[in-house]
């Protein structure tokens, strides 16, 4: 099961950003099994709830990876599952979404609370918003922010709420610390939502783990540039399966 690699999106807006990047890790690797699965569909604003879904549904012994918020996730599941889990990787994900004293290279809590109030307000034109800032640093900004949103799901309030309590609840350090097997995770030299200071952050928490940053890309690199993101994922994952 360790040619086995299971992707979780990102908030919002659904399976289709992760797509190009399952293409092109399939082109690489014919015998690497990519599989996209949705983020749970819940009102539930406790991670608990989310990871036991998750892990419910999910195939054991696999490799488990994410973009985003899926990332956050798919690094406390693989915590969760310890020896059950073959490795992670995760891509513009920070390991707190909103910043706090102890982790300041995350989004400031008054600009995540005023997006979260207009969540409320008004889904479409926040999902809009958003698909705009994961855009943002790409060479074509408007164009990807547009593909974003063309694919994007229907706006479900309560779930996209939901979504958006559990992103600034979650703190992945302590399992990222736990996890002890290989870890890959990816940062956006240009990410407007994940300072590319996270990436340093991270690796002064866990200096034995792979990091890369991947210059003038945006949030929604997997899509910008999804060759060049599976490039690195594929030797990652080729010099793991070596160890």
């Amino acid at each position: 099961m360790r040619d086995r690699l299971i992707l979780l999106p990102g908030w919002g807006l659904g399976t289709a950003p992760l797509q190009p990047l399952a293409d092109a890790l399939r082109g690489l690797d014919p015998r690497l099994n990519v599989q996209i699965e949705p983020l749970p569909l819940l009102d539930s604003t406790d991670p608990a709830d989310w990871l036991d879904q998750l892990d419910a549904e999910l195939a054991q012994d696999v490799w488990l990876g994410g973009w985003s918020l899926g990332g956050m996730l798919a690094a406390e599941l693989a915590a969760r599952r310890g020896e059950r889990c073959s490795g992670l990787l995760t891509m513009a994900s920070n390991l707190c979404f909103v910043a706090q004293p102890s982790w300041p290279a995350a989004m400031n809590a008054e600009t995540f609370g005023a997006f979260r109030q207009g969540c409320a307000a008004d889904a479409p034109a926040a999902l809009k918003r958003f698909a705009l800032l994961c855009a943002q640093g790409a060479a074509d900004a408007r164009g990807l922010s547009r593909q974003l949103l063309s694919a994007a799901p229907l706006p479900n309030s309560a779930a996209l709420l939901a979504g958006l309590d559990v992103l600034a609840a979650m703190d992945t350090r302590a399992a990222l610390q736990a996890f002890v097997g290989p870890q890959l995770h990816l940062f956006a030299g240009q990410d407007g939502l994940v300072p590319a200071g996270a990436a340093q952050a991270l690796l002064m928490l866990l200096p034995d783990v792979e990091i890369g940053l991947i210059d003038h890309a945006s949030h929604a690199f997997a899509l910008e540039r999804p060759h060049e993101i599976a490039a690195a994922i594929q030797a990652f994952l080729h010099e793991a399966g070596d160890d």
